[in-house]
């Protein structure tokens, strides 16, 4: 198959890497914004380059990653579904609400899939958590626990167009929530603060956040993240049960230190960021990806379920800023 990718950035360079190597794929044509930057990671990585979308979306494809960033997002999906190309897409599917919803329809209509990039899906902790609570082994849930921590922030200009810390940061540990419990949220009360740089606050965003979700079934979810935890790149979620709790993200690269007498757990050096701690489940995202291309599956992320966790991110900025509880009913969608 022939699969091309938008936007060559680091996540974009990783994926076209990636899809260079997996059974099946043939060829890999990139394009992005900035051509000269395409041709240079396309003679890096030995693959084709387009000189823009359009020549991209011409040049005879199976599928497209979509790469760029976020504000473009929206507009090369809809490309794509008038290209009639199967897409995958980095969350989230757009900057705001409504054009989430705008997509939502056109996809649902469209003669093609999209899948959209909430890489934890393919992880083996959050498939093994999922498992655990389908199971009932657990037992009824009591509480979630999740939290994405960042080893340091981002570079100042990626934050006027992130979509704001819980859209951009804490949006995986929604979708995560859903995914292993098989919930819906109904309520959030959520709070944010600065200490860190200013740039977050010139820009309305937080550092660090915390929320209580109710789920449906009366469950307690309790989401926090940060963007500074220098210890290293943390990222965890725990369901804890009435028969038994599990854990993910509780290895020896754990980014925390004991302070217990003759313990020496965690040992190992901590992740780093995103891209090492999910490597694996990167690619095999991308094979699901392929799968789908081939007709083989169907699309194990949709822009249907990442609208909900958008709806989630939604209602805990609205909680943050009005300071009160927010129901879901009240976020459209």
């Amino acid at each position: 198959m022939r699969i091309g990718v938008v936007g060559v950035g680091r996540i974009g360079s990783f994926h076209a890497q990636t899809l260079m190597g997996l059974d099946g794929v043939e060829s890999v044509v990139l394009a992005d914004a900035d051509p000269a930057r395409a041709r240079a990671v396309a003679k890096d990585l030995g693959c084709e380059v387009a000189q823009d979308v359009e020549a991209l979306l011409r040049a005879g494809l199976d599928g497209v990653a979509i790469c760029a960033p976020t504000c473009a997002h929206a507009g090369l999906i809809d490309r794509a579904q008038d290209a009639g190309v199967t897409t995958f897409c980095e969350k989230p599917v757009a900057t705001d609400l409504a054009g989430t919803l705008l997509i939502a329809d056109r996809v649902a209509g469209g003669s093609v899939p999209v899948q959209i990039g909430f890489q934890r899906r393919f992880d083996a902790g959050y498939s093994a958590a999922r498992a655990a609570v389908a199971s009932g082994s657990l037992g009824w849930i009591h509480t979630i626990r999740a939290t994405t921590n960042d080893a340091a922030p981002p570079h100042a200009s990626y934050i006027p167009t992130s979509g704001g810390f819980f859209r951009d940061c804490s949006i995986h540990d929604f979708d995560a929530l859903r995914f292993v419990t098989g919930g819906e949220v109904v309520s959030v009360f959520a709070v944010g603060q600065n200490r860190g740089a200013a740039f977050f606050a010139e820009s309305g965003d937080i550092d660090a956040a915390a929320a209580v979700l109710t789920m449906d079934d009366g469950t307690i979810a309790l989401v926090s993240g940060s963007r500074y935890n220098a210890r290293g790149y943390d990222v965890r979620l725990e369901a804890l049960g009435s028969k038994d709790s599990v854990c993910v993200g509780m290895d020896d690269r754990l980014p925390l230190r004991s302070v217990e007498e003759g313990v020496d757990f965690p040992s190992a050096m901590p992740y780093t960021d995103f891209m090492e701690r999910f490597h694996q489940a990167y690619v095999d995202e991308l094979v699901a990806f392929t799968d789908l291309v081939a007709g083989r599956s169907e699309t194990q992320c949709s822009v249907r379920e990442a609208l909900q966790a958008f709806r989630i991110a939604e209602a805990c900025d609205l909680s943050r800023r009005q300071g009160r509880p927010v129901a879901m009913g009240e976020v459209g969608g």
